[in-house]
Formats: C-alpha cells, structure tokens, sequence
C-alpha cells in the first residue's frame, strides 16, 4: 500500500474524504448511480429524509466537484435533470465495495 503523508493539507485521502463523506452525498451519488439521469423530485422520493436545502447544497457540492453533471431544458415547465458525470461513474464501484462491506458487516459494527 502506497504510503500518504495525512497530515498534509494535499493529502488525497483527506481531501476526497471530506467530499463524499457527509451524511447525504453518498446517498445521492448511490441514487444517480442507480438511474441514468434523475430530476430532482426523483431524488427527493429516493431519499425521502433529506430535506430541501440539504440536497440542494449537496447537489451544489457534487456539481462542483464534478462528480455529477447538471442539465436544464429550456422547456415549460423547466426540466432539470441530475447525473454522474465520468468521474463520478469511476467512484460507483468503490461506493458498491463499501456497500457490500456494510451488508455482511452491520451487526457486528453496530453491536
């Protein structure tokens, strides 16, 4: 394994980490990874306790990131609709390791 030094302010990991790791990111990045594209509405009904300035910060930080991509149709009503951009698509099997890893090992962490 690759050693990083973790106490430096450019550290990947840290950094990364500090991205995807709230309470809420992981959950949209997991639902976009499950559709192709998603509107809003779409995701507020996948995740349905996360309120509404919540995901739109999220969604925000995602986009600044550029873990997904967001796209509006100038149509009426307006259309917006939310999904991974490459890099987000290249983080989805990780996030499904550590789903995985969550499933076989809840009740022992959560004992």
């Amino acid at each position: 394994m690759r050693q990083l030094d973790l106490n430096y302010p450019t550290c990947p990991i840290r950094n990364v980490l500090e991205r995807i790791s709230d309470k809420w990111s992981l959950l949209v990045l997991c639902s976009l990874g499950a559709d192709d594209k998603m509107r809003y509405k779409e995701l507020r009904m996948a995740i349905p306790d996360i309120s509404h300035k919540m995901l739109t910060g999220t969604l925000k930080r995602l986009q600044e990131d550029h873990l997904i991509t967001r796209e509006a149709y100038a149509e009426i009503p307006p259309r917006v609709e939310y999904s991974l951009t490459k890099t987000g698509r290249t983080l989805m099997p990780v996030i499904q390791q550590m789903i995985d890893w969550a499933l076989q090992h809840f009740e022992e962490v959560t004992a």
